[in-house]
């Protein structure tokens, strides 16, 4: 079933993250949908995210594999955290021009409260062009919700067909 993720940071005083705001106008404005318990995200490139012509730049790749592993440590361990290392692989250009790309967030473990998610970026072909292991350090509930205003996962929920 794919469930389309509500992003219940909108509209909070101060809230302007660089990857998922809506509101940010230079940001990257991702929005999510769960499919099982993988986090996906269809994002168009744009030209001024380049790093050489018409191919993205590397460190917005990064950004875009931190911040829907981000997302998948939110609506499947019901949590936040903190990214504590990436192993990124760039293994194709993504190149602007070519049509939205899609990233993936896959569950590889979790021990404790360490998750290491798996992220690949397809391109419109579905050929993989990069992929990362991000490790991510997670706190208990209550400490999200104190430390880091984690709104809970009901917050993140909404159906669709």
């Amino acid at each position: 079933m794919k469930v389309s993720l509500n992003n219940p940071f909108k509209g909070r005083e101060g809230y302007n993250c660089f990857g998922c705001s809506p509101d940010n106008a230079m940001g990257l404005q991702m929005h999510f949908e769960m499919h099982g318990e993988d986090v996906h995200c269809e994002w168009q490139p744009k030209q001024h995210f380049e790093g050489w012509h018409n191919v993205l730049h590397g460190g917005i790749q990064t950004t875009l594999m931190d911040e829907i592993a981000s997302w998948w440590v939110f609506v499947n361990m019901k949590t936040t955290g903190v990214t504590s290392s990436m192993e990124v692989k760039f293994k194709k250009p993504v190149y602007t021009d070519k049509g939205p790309i899609t990233l993936i967030a896959k569950k590889h473990e979790v021990s404790r409260n360490i998750a290491v998610i798996f992220v690949q970026i397809l391109d419109s072909g579905r050929t993989c062009c990069a992929e990362s292991y991000i490790h991510y350090f997670t706190y208990n509930e209550q400490t999200a919700r104190e430390r880091f205003n984690y709104p809970g996962f009901g917050e993140f929920v909404k159906e669709t067909d």
